[in-house]
């Protein structure tokens, strides 16, 4: 960046920090952890061709949180040949694996999951002893990957921003502050993202979405000595704090997919951080896009630091996901469902040709 554009950056987010929550359609942005909402989700996957053996691969909602969320029973009917759930290296359930021998006339599989949700909002101005990462855990939060490496261009990127800051919670906040004033949204982007940060820094173009903005935002917290890491997850309720971005807008939840991040801070234990979703704020909220300073967007900024709503779940935290049993590339993150006819790779960006459908579903009795 230019010293002009650093200084319009440090401009805008000292004039948005100053401003105050703003209550609009009807309710302050203030996600307060209290009721848990239960959640059916069922994800149908057919496949078009039938003449040659195939695999699914469907990511499960595993990951447990017990102050936010709580996965549930999972079942399936199917006409394949075997589906089973699969586990990653690290022996965590991750996935259904489904597989069909090949002359199936019509290869279907349908599985129902449910999952338990809650807001999250951590008060940060009164520090509590949190539960320790295990030496395991914080090798693994601390360290890099194949596309998001805490070396070379991420590291000078996170020593630039970070300076001569020393307590976790400041670095956390710069960080934090950075990618929220030098990222944007493109609407172009296909899907999620790649989630390729070092590619984005060394273009200069920091544009992307959830799955390139957020995992930007843990690969520099990583590279400050701050364990983070991205959760990747489903959308599957409106918001009912009046963002129309930010939540569902019907049953049909096949495109909402979104990444979010978590940072680990010793005295308040892991902090939910979301920069991308103030992006996609400014860019979507209203046709035309909204500035830093309308309410929605700094009520947004402010909130997605240590809060948010519960219309969302998770699947899982992995990165570099081998499919078991395939022969092709490991995949950057595990948030869509895949697949294979032959051993070739369909793009699980085109569900129309792949042939998936997701369903939501709210449990009230």
């Amino acid at each position: 960046m230019s010293r002009r554009e650093l200084l319009k950056a440090a401009a805008a987010l000292s004039a948005m920090a100053g401003l105050p929550k703003i209550a609009f359609a009807n309710m302050a942005f203030a996600p307060r952890p209290s009721t848990w909402r239960t959640f059916e989700i069922t994800t149908r996957v057919e496949l078009l061709r039938a003449d040659s053996a195939a695999r699914a691969w469907i990511p499960l909602p595993v990951l447990r949180a017990g102050d936010w969320n709580r996965p549930g029973d999972i079942t399936w009917t199917t006409n394949a040949a075997s589906a089973r759930i699969v586990r990653d290296d690290a022996g965590k359930d991750q996935m259904l694996l489904v597989e069909w021998k090949g002359g199936e006339p019509a290869p279907v599989v349908e599985m129902v999951s449910r999952v338990a949700t809650r807001e999250r909002a951590v008060d940060l101005s009164k520090p509590e002893k949190a539960e320790p990462l295990s030496p395991a855990e914080r090798t693994r939060y601390l360290a890099g990957s194949r596309l998001v490496p805490i070396d070379g261009i991420i590291k000078e990127t996170s020593d630039r921003i970070v300076g001569t800051a020393t307590g976790e919670m400041d670095k956390a906040k710069l960080i934090y502050d950075w990618v929220v004033a030098n990222t944007y949204r493109k609407a172009a982007t296909r899907g999620c993202g790649s989630g390729d940060i070092v590619s984005m820094l060394k273009s200069g173009d920091l544009g992307g979405k959830c799955a390139d903005i957020n995992p930007l935002y843990v690969g520099l917290a990583r590279a400050a000595g701050l364990p983070a890491r991205d959760v990747y997850g489903l959308r599957v309720a409106p918001s009912k704090f009046g963002y129309q971005s930010l939540g569902t807008k019907t049953e049909i939840v096949t495109k909402t997919q979104h990444c979010r991040a978590e940072v680990y801070l010793s005295e308040f234990g892991w902090v939910p951080v979301d920069p991308a979703d103030v992006r996609k704020v400014m860019l979507e909220e209203t046709e035309g896009g909204l500035g830093t300073a309308d309410p929605r967007v700094v009520a947004a900024r402010q909130t997605l630091f240590g809060a948010w709503e519960d219309n969302w779940i998770a699947y899982n935290d992995r990165r570099d996901v081998a499919l078991p049993g395939s022969t092709g590339p490991e995949i950057a993150f595990l948030m869509y469902p895949q697949a294979e006819i032959m051993s070739a790779r369909l793009d699980c960006l085109d569900p129309d040709a792949f042939k998936y459908a997701i369903r939501s579903r709210e449990i009230t009795a």
